[in-house]
């Protein structure tokens, strides 16, 4: 059957304001934030609700055309960027925060809701989502779901795997598995739907989420902490987790370089008198404001003595504590300043990230002496995020790549932490998956995607 008559069938049974043709897709939906090279598909269609995704997928099976899905393409790896051929499902018209509970800490929203919609409805319930990241404006709850995402709020809650206890998932031939069922244990047979979180639409369509809400704290400590080294950066986690358990809510680290790309990007005051090879935004979460202050300030004394500290900030306000936080957004500003920036995204034992960060800026200092690399991460799960500057490595991207998941592959770490592999890490998977790992993912596609309709050429071919 041709393209053609596909089209003309897809518009017919959906209409035209849900599906458009490929010469008249806008170009945002050409490709993501990974940087990948846009690609038009053959048609975007934007349903609004499940059964039209549903529709839309025996479409694509019956006329064996394959199918992207797409959230707010916030991605880094590029797994919504189309297929050459396929079509591009975006998710964004799905939209409704269909139910909140406070009593049972549940909430149920379409795929399409964004990561600040949802968070934003829980604290209007007296609740909190136990996911945070930069892009949390655009990120769709469907892609946070899909690429499983992790960043400022796993050292407490755990990554999107974590927060989700239900999910209704569209398979490839138009099937609806409404796996939205609200308890924690439930133990019979599979668990279906831990095979869709991280799937990145490899495997089905998210189109519902079911979620498990938080009460809110009651008090927050915000704490900039300038330290020595990465030894010194470790037991001030570990003296934290020690005073205060899984109250400490977030430990992200910041090289210097990072810090003052930062600063410079962002036009921020500096917030210490001289720099510091390290510095650690920390934030407690606790019952009363001024008892959680005094005792982080005991804490932070102790580390001090200890020669663990160099110098500390403890927000009084919480317009200190956004200043304080903004810091940690220079991720948002690296396409704009980095030409282009090469992002990485790594997990590695959590004893070995400062060496490894160590060996990372030798073996770049070797080869590019003028390279300008920026480290930082969620230190407290492992998580490191690396980004270089591939003008100021002579355009050599791929070289630098290689180099990183070397390095990766010796500390025997993971090649994604958080923003999943799609495209741009599909080279190096094996680095972190043996033959026989890569043979049973082969065997769930197959499975679930017999035809390899969706998504097809991201994580692996």
């Amino acid at each position: 059957m041709s393209h053609e008559k596909f089209l003309a069938e897809l518009i017919s049974t959906l209409g035209a304001d849900v599906a458009q043709r490929g010469a008249d897709v806008p170009e945002r939906y050409h490709t993501d934030w990974s940087g990948t090279p846009p690609q038009r598909p053959l048609a975007l269609v934007r349903p609004r609700s499940t059964q039209e995704v549903s529709a839309v997928l025996r479409l694509c099976t019956a006329h064996q055309v394959a199918v992207v899905p797409q959230g707010g393409l916030t991605g880094l790896a590029g797994a919504a960027v189309p297929s050459q051929g396929a079509i591009a499902l975006s998710l964004e018209r799905m939209n409704t925060i269909e139910n909140t509970d406070a009593r049972a800490g549940l909430m149920q929203a379409q795929a399409g809701v964004t990561l600040q919609a949802v968070q934003e409805a829980a604290v209007a319930a007296g609740m909190v989502f136990g996911v945070d990241l930069g892009a949390r404006g655009s990120c769709q709850i469907g892609g946070n779901v899909a690429t499983n995402a992790g960043g400022n709020g796993v050292l407490q809650h755990g990554m999107m795997r974590e927060q989700v206890l239900g999910l209704e998932v569209v398979l490839a031939d138009g099937t609806v598995l409404p796996m939205l069922r609200p308890m924690i244990k439930n133990n019979t047979g599979y668990d279906l739907k831990q095979f869709f979180i991280g799937a990145e639409g490899t495997l089905g369509v998210v189109t519902r989420v079911l979620l498990r809400l938080r009460p809110a704290p009651q008090a927050t400590a915000t704490t900039l902490v300038a330290m020595p080294d990465f030894d010194a950066a470790l037991a001030v986690l570990k003296r934290m987790q020690s005073r205060f358990g899984n109250s400490v809510a977030a430990y992200e680290l910041m090289w210097d370089s990072f810090v003052q790309a930062s600063l410079s990007w962002l036009k921020l005051s500096a917030p210490f008198a001289e720099n510091h090879p390290l510095l650690a935004l920390i934030n407690v979460d606790g019952k009363n404001e001024s008892q959680l202050q005094g005792d982080v300030q005991q804490v932070l004394e102790e580390a001090m003595e200890a020669g663990e500290v160099l110098d500390a900030i403890v927000a009084q306000s919480v317009a200190q504590a956004q200043t304080l936080w903004k810091l940690r957004e220079a991720p948002a500003e690296l396409n704009n300043n980095m030409h282009p920036a090469i992002n990485f995204d790594v997990s590695l034992p959590q004893a070995d990230i400062g060496r490894f960060a160590q060996a990372c800026e030798a073996a770049f200092s070797a080869r590019w002496p003028a390279k300008h690399a920026l480290y930082f991460g969620h230190v407290g799960d492992g998580n490191l995020h690396v980004s270089v500057d591939g003008k100021t490595v002579g355009g050599e991207c791929e070289a630098v790549e290689a180099e990183l998941y070397r390095l990766v592959g010796e500390f025997q770490g993971s090649v994604s932490a958080e923003h999943g592999i799609g495209l741009h890490k599909k080279p190096y998977l094996q680095a972190s998956r043996t033959q026989e790992e890569l043979a049973v993912m082969h065997s769930i596609k197959q499975a679930l995607d017999p035809l390899g309709l969706m998504n097809p050429g991201k994580v692996f071919d």
